[in-house]
């Protein structure tokens, strides 16, 4: 096997390890994914990792931070100091006034 193709194979397993990971965090909660409101101008990716990013219209990263969900309750830390938070109803993320849909 020549080096290239061994970097390439142990790339690909890694990769689909790491899908792995993501995908058996995302099923361990039933919230963590994309969020978006009916315009599709806010969009919320919570991340398995209790991260989130919040994007605005064309700013992908608008806000960045973490979160965290107990219940149905979820309380978000900006990184620069700010705090939301929100609840989920019926499948539905409402936040700050606004209502989010998971896409």
């Amino acid at each position: 096997m020549h080096k290239p193709l061994v970097t390439l194979v142990a790339m690909t397993l890694l990769g689909q390890s790491a899908v792995a990971q993501d995908t058996a965090a995302t099923a361990d909660h039933p919230y963590v994914g994309m969020w978006v409101t009916q315009d599709g101008n806010i969009r919320h990716e919570l991340l398995p990792n209790h991260r989130y990013i919040e994007a605005r219209g064309s700013r992908e990263r608008a806000y960045e931070g973490r979160y965290e969900v107990t219940g149905t309750h979820i309380e978000y830390w900006d990184d620069t100091g700010f705090t939301a938070d929100g609840d989920f109803i019926d499948g539905v993320l409402h936040h700050a006034g606004m209502i989010l849909y998971r896409r």
